[in-house]
């Protein structure tokens, strides 16, 4: 059966061209990465992390949504100083990565953006609080699906690596200029339709999350029913297990739908982080209206799919806005089991351009509009 596209994605924020594409793509190597059970908010030998997410966030972090210890890494990119820690390295990097740019925060312009291979096992990028990488307004800055190239196992999103991990870093000015794929054949290009948004960051299959990060003015294209995730777009996770975003700061995103996380058929655990000024820019909804392009909807997230369900929680969300609707979220249960939770977290101020069911939110759950649950939060 043809998967169905339900997800949105990606705009262009005013006065960047639509015609910029992120050309060159490099490969990130595979190397094996151990994961424990722990919360290292730097790596060792770094400068104090700036501060990431919701600061009066103290909602509990599963072990599996904590971050991972870079202690022994793999692979070190840099010298010590600034000029020695360059795009090409961090695309040819893999396993345990982490930085020595020296003592101050550096940024990293990326020239390429680094694909991770479906055959690696973990990537994990741990930016010691000091690295942005930028895609310069041109380019998506990470990449990972795992239906290109020799599929692992049957069904190639329903697989259990790359396991990738972003830590303590900032991704910045990511672009994502492809537009909407319209496809009538049942191949692994046209799926949710087709490998568009994200960005900073595309993700489909294998394993993601991202820890104490960053992610600042990142942009897509900007229209299409489908397209979505400014910062990061997450499709069909390995056997549907929670993408963790945990203390993370999303800001100034701009997406067809999401201005900054889209999904199909994802479970989300957004923990103890911050969206802010972030904007669905899109018209027509999903599907389109008529004479129109599509989207507008989900101003920070944009969720649609069968059987998941999102958990907002120790997070606040404010200022951001969709043209269509769900100011702030815009979730979408088609079938199945799952359900919008809101816990210990506060919305306020997200503007719903079109239509909403709760104050910034649209919630339809299998058909039936109304509020999330709301567990000791508040929206206004």
């Amino acid at each position: 059966m043809q998967r169905k596209s339900f997800g949105l994605v990606i705009a262009v924020l005013a006065g960047i061209s639509a015609q910029a594409s992120g050309p060159a793509i490099s490969t990130l190597a595979a190397k094996p990465a151990a994961e424990r059970a722990i919360i290292q908010p730097a790596a060792d030998g770094h400068a104090a992390v700036p501060q990431a997410g919701n600061p009066s966030g103290y909602f509990y972090v599963p072990p599996p949504g904590q971050a991972v210890n870079t202690s022994h890494p793999d692979q070190v990119i840099g010298k010590g100083t600034p000029a020695s820690c360059t795009s090409a390295a961090v695309v040819q990097a893999g396993g345990i990565i982490r930085f020595n740019c020296g003592s101050k925060p550096v940024t990293i312009l990326m020239k390429a953006t680094a694909q991770i291979p479906n055959t690696s096992s973990s990537v994990v990028l741990d930016g010691g609080g000091l690295v942005t990488l930028s895609g310069g307004g041109s380019r998506r800055i990470l990449f990972s699906d795992t239906c290109l190239g020799k599929w692992s196992t049957q069904d190639c999103v329903n697989q259990p690596t790359p396991k990738i991990v972003v830590q303590n870093i900032t991704f910045e000015d990511g672009y994502a200029g492809t537009h909407q794929v319209t496809c009538t054949t049942n191949s692994p290009p046209c799926w949710y339709g087709g490998v568009n948004g994200g960005g900073a960051i595309y993700v489909e299959g294998g394993q993601f999350k991202a820890v104490n990060s960053s992610f600042i003015g990142n942009q897509c294209y900007g229209d299409g029913p489908d397209l979505g995730g400014a910062a990061i777009r997450v499709l069909a996770q390995y056997d549907n297990r929670p993408v963790y975003i945990t203390s993370d700061t999303f800001a100034g995103g701009r997406c067809s739908n999401g201005g900054a996380l889209s999904s199909i058929d994802v479970q989300w655990d957004v923990l103890n982080s911050v969206f802010t000024g972030n904007k669905a820019t899109g018209w027509g909804a999903n599907p389109p209206s008529r004479g129109t392009a599509g989207g507008g909807s989900g101003g920070a997230i944009y969720n649609d799919g069968t059987n998941y369900g999102t958990l907002i929680a120790g997070t606040t969300m404010s200022g951001n806005t969709a043209t269509e609707g769900g100011g702030a979220i815009f979730y979408v249960l088609d079938s199945g089991k799952g359900r919008l939770t809101i816990d210990d977290s506060h919305l306020a101020n997200n503007t719903s351009g079109q239509f909403q069911t709760f104050p910034g939110i649209f919630d339809d759950t299998d058909g039936h509009h109304g509020p999330p649950a709301m567990i000791n939060s508040t929206d206004s």
